[in-house]
């Protein structure tokens, strides 16, 4: 049989076909535009993601038997706020994950609701991307639209209701929403009172791994898929990512460095720290994990090597530098603000120790150690909780620089293991549609059949001594700068 993963990114969506033993057979890539109406605004069309994921299902299937698709799920961009009407038509353009127009709402409710009853309510305090800041100031900003709202979705559960006709979330993706009581995994009414809207309104909860439905006769003939296929609830990128990577179970660690970059914790128990410096989530396991995420992580490299040294030579650059640890020339990495631990969206990148025999490569490297020192800042926190880990899988463009693979390993000062398959969330989302139609009993053993350790990289005691050193004056930065912000 065949599986299908449907990754929902910020700007393309990737799918891959699955054997069920694990094998990918295919990946297809379609692109859809991004909108920025104002400054700080960030916008898709949800029809988008549907026309791109049908012509994107039909490529990726050409050449094999089709009839052999056993199921769908999805790893989805998290927070957007896509709203149906009655008819469930879209009201208005989905508002993304990096949309930046809520900063009074959220503040209104760290503020004025309050973080303590925030995160008894939710386990989470808000943050701009959250939905619910969205909700409130398109309650404010557009009541019309606001009162036509019917149904409430995340991104990638307009792709499912599109293919089952069954408006349904997961809660890993709902626990990003700040309405869903991730504890005890059901809405949270004092939200709901919050932000002016009802039960009715939200979709229907499932496990990540649960059936949500089979392909409408419509959807299965834009498809050309049998009817048969089954869809299951999916996940939010980054739990789908976990589970791609073979981060599920009880202190297993995944580090993305992608455009923003996350340190994923995954725990049978639910916990949260007291400042809610990490985010408390459900896991697509059916568990709970602890998520750490910076705004800018390899977007920051990115950045350096082609705003400022204006080179696209990114191996060459790093191959000049020889000396770890060293560094005399320390980064902030937030150069769109920062969330975990610190959650300050208007505090900015900057460099610091620059002297006049700093190098251009002191700098490229200073990039590549703020990054892992911010990663760090996260880990402390789930330490501090009395969760032990012990190593980390590594997965995201950034995990590509065997120097930045080697620099996470001696500043976490645990072993980093690099995973056969690149595929992070599409290949979690083709997982958990074979665990729902019952190819594997569990996530976790779908995870230790498919998922496949292909290196690891060791700290070096010596190396990780030095890092410890400039670990320790690199989290005196933030603090001592905020203020200029």
């Amino acid at each position: 049989m065949y599986y299908i993963g449907v990754d929902l990114g910020t700007s393309a969506v990737k799918l891959l076909l699955m054997k069920e033993d694990g094998k990918i057979e295919n990946v297809v890539s379609e692109e859809y535009p991004l909108y920025f109406p104002r400054e700080g605004w960030s916008q898709q069309n949800p029809r988008d993601w549907w026309e791109q994921t049908v012509l994107g299902i039909r490529k990726l299937t050409e050449g094999f038997d089709k009839s052999q698709v056993a199921g769908i799920s999805f790893g989805g961009q998290m927070h957007g706020l896509v709203v149906l009407d009655e008819n469930d038509q879209v009201i208005r353009p989905a508002i993304l994950w990096n949309d930046g127009r809520t900063q009074e709402e959220t503040e209104y409710l760290n503020r004025e609701i309050g973080k303590e009853n925030l995160s008894a309510y939710t386990a989470n305090i808000a943050f701009a991307g959250f939905t619910a800041p969205k909700l409130l100031w398109m309650r404010k900003q557009e009541p019309e639209n606001f009162s036509k709202i019917a149904k409430i979705m995340l991104p990638k559960d307009y792709l499912a209701y599109r293919m089952t006709g069954v408006h349904s979330t997961d809660y890993s993706d709902a626990s990003g929403m700040l309405l869903l009581d991730v504890k005890n995994r059901r809405w949270s009414e004092p939200m709901m009172e919050i932000c002016g809207i009802s039960r009715e309104q939200l979709p229907d909860l499932y496990e990540s791994y649960e059936v949500t439905g089979t392909l409408t006769k419509e959807a299965a003939k834009e498809l050309d898929l049998p009817k048969t296929c089954k869809v299951a609830a999916g996940a939010g990128d980054n739990a789908a990512a976990a589970v791609g990577t073979g981060t599920v179970g009880e202190g297993k660690c995944n580090v993305s460095l992608g455009t923003s970059g996350t340190i994923f914790i995954s725990s049978r128990e639910f916990q949260v720290d007291s400042h809610n410096a990490l985010h408390a989530f459900a896991h697509a396991d059916g568990h709970y994990h602890l998520m750490g995420c910076m705004l800018s992580a390899a977007s920051c490299n990115k950045w350096w090597m082609d705003e400022i040294i204006r080179t696209k030579e990114y191996g060459k650059e790093q191959e000049k530098i020889q000396e770890l640890g060293n560094n005399h020339v320390y980064f902030l990495p937030y150069l769109m603000g920062e969330r975990s631990p610190h959650n300050d969206p208007k505090v900015r990148s900057m460099f610091l120790g620059m002297s006049m025999d700093t190098t251009r490569e002191d700098m490229t490297q200073a990039v590549l150690e703020g990054v892992a020192f911010a990663i760090r800042d996260s880990l402390e926190v789930a330490k501090a909780l009395g969760i032990a880990v012990t190593r980390t899988n590594i997965c995201g463009g950034g995990a590509k620089s065997p120097l930045w693979k080697k620099i996470m390993a001696n500043v976490l000062r645990i072993p980093v293991d690099i995973v056969k398959e690149e595929e992070g969330p599409a290949l979690g989302g083709a997982m958990l549609a074979a665990v729902a139609c019952k190819e594997y009993a569990t996530v976790e053993e779908a995870a230790q059949k498919i998922v496949k350790i292909v290196d690891t990289v060791y700290p070096d005691p010596e190396l990780m001594e030095r890092y410890e050193k400039r670990y320790q004056s690199f989290v005196r930065l933030y603090p001592a700068v905020r203020g200029l912000f």
